[in-house]
């Protein structure tokens, strides 16, 4: 029995060092595509997004801004996959992930007849947004791998 235990404990270190090892490339790769991806799509006029961004532009900004508004998002998409297979970008990326993220949540709020059901039932759209949690906790973690700044000594 004790070395059954010992044997599962051998594995299952090998299996948690694989993935300690492994985690920042990998989800820098899936930030990567999920951003790139999406960006381009709505570049090239098929984002499944396109309605409700519609929405929310004319809701806020006006109608008018919607096609210039909606391509500097897609640039931003695009922008910050990019970004995220940069592992020196990574203070860059975050405030933009952040700042975008704060833009795509905002039909919870401000769009809420395309985006609730009802009360805490979100709509297709709604989950669409709502997913953005799990994006922002894997930007955490790749943030959280960041070695700090150096502090530089003092002039002389």
């Amino acid at each position: 029995m004790k070395a059954a235990r010992k044997s599962v404990a051998r594995i299952d270190q090998r299996i948690t060092t694989f993935f300690r090892v492994t985690y920042v490339p990998v989800a820098r790769i899936a930030l990567f595509v999920v951003f790139f991806w999406f960006g381009f799509i709505k570049f090239t006029g098929m984002s499944p997004a396109d309605d409700i961004a519609r929405l929310l532009t004319e809701k806020t900004v006006g109608a008018e801004w919607f096609d210039v508004l909606f391509k500097l998002t897609a640039l931003l998409e695009c922008v910050i996959g990019v970004l995220f297979l940069v592992p020196k970008a990574v203070r860059i990326v975050i405030p933009l992930l952040f700042f975008h993220m704060a833009v795509v949540s905002a039909p919870l709020l401000l769009v809420p007849e395309a985006t609730w059901q009802s009360f805490m039932v979100p709509t297709l759209e709604g989950q669409y947004i709502i997913k953005n949690v799990a994006i922002v906790a894997l930007a955490f973690g790749i943030a959280a791998h960041t070695r700090p700044l150096k502090e530089q000594a003092p002039a002389q």
